[in-house]
């Protein structure tokens, strides 16, 4: 599971940024809103699609919960 104090964090962080956007204001720091991994609580290598990081996404691919994605096979 997530580190959940990352996560609760982050997205409490992102709500903020989108209030602030939504009432017009600049908002204050835009680097500090990143993505987190939903899985894991990666924050590196994250697919905003699959809202995922790359190793979960593939263990998730290769046991089939993903749907619409397979294996490449050459």
């Amino acid at each position: 599971m997530a580190r959940t104090a990352l996560t609760v964090k982050t997205d409490c962080k992102k709500m903020r940024a989108t209030r602030e956007h939504k009432a017009g204001k600049k908002i204050t720091f835009p680097t500090r809103v990143y993505n987190r991994c939903t899985n894991c609580g990666r924050q590196g290598g994250y697919m905003r699609k699959f809202e995922i990081c790359r190793i979960c996404f593939r263990e998730l691919a290769r046991e089939g919960k993903i749907m619409g994605v397979t294996k490449s096979s050459w």
